[in-house]
């Protein structure tokens, strides 16, 4: 009879267990983003630095594949965009976006031989604070705005220029229509000596 109640207390435990992360997913999948704080690991990439609108950058990234290709690079993973600047401060016929593209590490015996603003170079790993902003959002300022809120919340500080993920359409350059991982580098705050 024991083991019936244990077994009976385990299975409600895992029912419990179970309703809360379906809750916990509906939460996440509203407009509101869940915000984590996770580390990536070193990686290679090979880059180009594109000027001008976000909207834009299709073109810049269909050029880097087809510069991965003729090279006999492999990409690794998705695109990931670097902004270089901020857009509330620079016309948008400015704004600099390093288009990264995960590959391997034979690929850097090709750095420093691809041109001008395209190479190969090594990321070191580290922490960053990451959002999804959804398919179908044109301005990510909501989200960037209560990222970094929740940063400083969490008794973290941004270290770095931000870096979306493109999970979805790349290759289309519409920045609205593509989902993508918003990526700030961050850094733990040490607490205050008295």
């Amino acid at each position: 009879m024991r083991k019936v109640k244990v077994l009976l207390l385990l299975s409600l435990a895992m029912v419990a267990m179970v309703a809360s992360v379906v809750a916990v997913s509906v939460k996440s999948a509203e407009d509101k983003p869940a915000f984590v704080i996770r580390k990536v690991e070193e990686q290679v990439v090979l880059y180009t630095i594109y000027r001008g609108n976000y909207d834009k950058t299709g073109a810049a990234i269909g050029k880097l594949f087809a510069l991965a290709g003729q090279k006999g690079i492999i990409p690794r993973g998705p695109v990931l965009c670097a902004y270089l600047n901020n857009p509330e401060y620079v016309s948008s016929a400015h704004w600099l976006t390093e288009i990264r593209i995960p590959v391997g590490k034979d690929a850097l015996k090709l750095a420093g031989t691809l041109g001008e603003m395209t190479d190969v170079k090594t990321l070191s790993a580290l922490e960053v604070a990451v959002a999804v902003k959804p398919e179908g959002q044109a301005d990510p300022g909501p989200v960037y705005a209560s990222l970094y809120g929740w940063i400083l919340k969490q008794g973290y500080m941004g270290v770095d220029t931000p870096c979306e993920k493109v999970l979805t359409n790349a290759m289309t350059g519409n920045y609205a229509q593509m989902k993508t991982e918003i990526m700030i580098p961050v850094k733990k705050l040490s607490p205050g000596k008295d």
